[in-house]
Parts: C-alpha cells; structure tokens; sequence
C-alpha cells in the first residue's frame, strides 16, 4: 500500500488468508496504552502480537489486559522477525518517530505513526517516498479527525447550513498549572515537546481538512509556567486559500476554557463546547465493543446553530452531536492494507500541516507573518 490509494498486496505478507493482521506497538505510554491498543485490539481484522517496552510496570499493565501479548525491549528486535509481522506503530516520543518508521519501512513493514510523523514537513515527504519506493502503506494517527464535534461541523460544513464559513475559532485548552515533567516539556529542539507540535498538530490538522490549504499563518507562542522548557500557550492564525480564517488555540494555562468550537458562517454560526468523551472514556478502561454505545455525549453538551443570539442565553437551535468514532481509523487502516481501500491520513497530509506548524514557530520567534 502506498501513501494514496494503490494495492497494499506487498504490505501483508505474515498472515494467513483471512488470519487477523498481526500489530507490533511500539511505546506503552500515554498514546501506546490509552489510544493504540485498544483501538488495535478492538478492531475486527487486526491482532495486538507485540509491544515494545522495557518499562516492568508498562510489561505488566499491558500483560494484564493482553494476556497473550509478546514483548520486546527495542524496535531493533521487531526487524529481526519482520516476517512474523505486518504493521508497525510507531507510539514512542515524538523524537523516535523519524528513525523507527523508516527502520520498519525498510524492514518491509507497513506503518502507523502517531502525530506529529516528523519534526519537519521535510521529513514527513522523505518517509512518504521511501513508503512509496517499497509499496507499503505509511498513515498518520490523527484521531481527532473523529471526534465528535468535527464529524458534526464537517457534516454542517458539507450541507452549506452555515453558508460560507468566514471564520473557524478552535480551542484545545486544559488549565495544568503544574508540570508533569518529561519530554513533552522539555526545551530541547530535539524533543519535539511543546503544545504547537502536540495540540497544534490536531487543531491544525482539522482545519486544513475543513477548509482547504493554508497560504499563510501567524503564531503567538509562550511559555507561562515556571520551570517549563516548551511552549504551553500557544495561538495560530491560518489564513486559508479558500479565504476562510482559522484561529487556533492550545494552551495548558487556560483558567477558563473557551469554546471548543465558534464557526462563523454567512447564514449562521456553530458554538460547541467541551471535549470529544472518549478519551476520557479509554483512561477509564471503557473499550469500544462491537454493539455497545460509543462516542455518545449527553445532550446538555449540544452545541448550538443560529445567528444574531448568544448560546449561553438560549440562542440557536439546539444540534445533536454526531457520535464520536475512533476506531473508524483502525478500521480504515485495515481496509487499506487488506483491500487497498484509501489510506485515512496520508503522509503527505501530515506534511502540509507540517508546513503550518514550522510556518508558525518561525512566526512567533520572529514576530512576522509567514507565507507558506
């Protein structure tokens, strides 16, 4: 399977006719045990073999929840039975993205890679090329591509009931005054770390996908707290082809959350506010199970769709919000690999938003608006 749509016949080569497609997970952190691997396991299709880790207490979380599962203590063991295999993702720190994804690809081996793919759009179009050279399937973990509030917006979006959107506000903001430590704090270049290249790829990510291609961006980016290394206040502004604006907000210091979404359109406007539930429902242990009810919110978490009235007084018309769906990506990815269905997020998508992400640290450290 290539980055588009082509055959992934060269990509499954380890498992039998009809045999479940056999998964390695590399990292069991936050995204490896909370994200990756119940999706993995919850999807018809694909079957969790190994997980890499040298962590004992990592070891014996995921053994409790995979009995059967293997380990390995480095991606360096996964190449020496690449045979054994037919899908690598790639969960470990933002800086191990790069060099695994490409030792897997030239292993033979499709790959799943968390976001960011890359520090650099440079990057992000080498292992894009290098999928292509060996015609395996190289996608990018954009989960909240999912969530509930964007499948609702892109669905408003797609019926025209905003009319011509002029404005795309989006907030991803938590208030963590304390840190927690670790790479994604760090101010090491190397690390990646930092809420422009962590909430920024999935705010930046969802509104070149609703509006288009962005030509320029300006950015804002500090760091609030005491002791940090890494920006945790960030906004990006994005000035699309299409003329569409997106403000974007990522912050770790926000004492009062926004809206999550404010769309504003030449016939009406779209406010939502909250989070997508079901992350908070996999930190729980709550697991999508083929049947049960998944993504669902509470309908006093509605947003609103109206014009000329305030949602916090009433205003608007109350709109339910489409289920949530993240195993719709496991699933595509299974599709890919198995009936050379559509990749669900190419490399190549990553690399754009990419473009955004560098375009908008060079815009806060120089003060300048950047053309992309």
């Amino acid at each position: 399977m290539t980055t588009g749509t082509a055959s992934a016949s060269a990509s499954v080569s380890a498992s039998a006719p009809g045999a479940p497609l056999r998964v390695a997970l590399v990292g069991y952190g936050l995204a490896g045990s909370v994200f990756h691997a119940p999706l993995i396991a919850a999807t018809e299709g694909l079957a969790l073999d190994t997980v890499v880790t040298r962590s004992p207490e990592r070891r014996e979380q995921a053994r409790a929840e995979f009995p059967e599962i293997r380990f390995a203590d480095s991606p360096d063991e996964l190449w020496n039975r690449a045979g054994e295999l037919d899908l690598v993702v790639v969960a470990s720190p933002n800086k191990t993205h790069v060099p695994v994804a490409t030792a897997a690809l030239k292993a033979g081996l499709a790959v799943v890679v968390d976001k960011p793919i890359a520090g650099t759009a440079a990057e992000a179009r080498d292992l894009a090329a290098l999928a292509d050279e060996h015609g395996l399937l190289l996608s990018v973990f954009q989960n909240r591509r999912w969530d509930n509030d964007f499948l609702t917006l892109r669905a408003l979006v797609a019926e025209g009931e905003l009319g011509d959107v002029w404005r795309f506000e989006s907030r991803f903001e938590r208030w963590r005054p304390q840190l927690k430590g670790g790479w994604r704090e760090s101010g090491d270049p190397a690390e990646i770390g930092g809420l422009l290249y962590d909430l920024g790829s999935h705010v930046v990510d969802q509104a070149l996908v609703l509006f288009g291609p962005a030509t320029q961006v300006y950015a804002e980016s500090d760091v609030r707290r005491a002791g940090a290394g890494a920006d945790d206040d960030t906004f990006i502004a994005l000035t699309h082809a299409s003329g569409v604006r997106s403000h974007l907000y990522v912050s770790a210091t926000a004492a009062q959350l926004g809206p999550r979404f404010r769309v504003l359109g030449s016939k009406a406007g779209y406010v939502k506010y909250g989070l997508d539930p079901q992350e908070a429902a996999l930190r729980e242990g709550e697991r999508p199970t083929a049947g049960a009810e998944w993504g669902v919110e509470p309908e006093s978490m509605w947003g609103r769709v109206g014009a000329g009235e305030s949602p916090l007084t009433g205003g608007g018309r109350p709109l339910e919000t489409l289920p949530g769906d993240y195993p719709a990506y496991y699933r595509a990815v299974a599709a890919a690999l198995r009936e050379g269905a559509p990749n669900p997020v190419t490399a190549h998508e990553a690399g754009q938003a990419l473009d955004a992400l560098e375009g908008a640290r060079r815009s806060a450290r120089e003060g300048v608006t950047v053309r992309l």
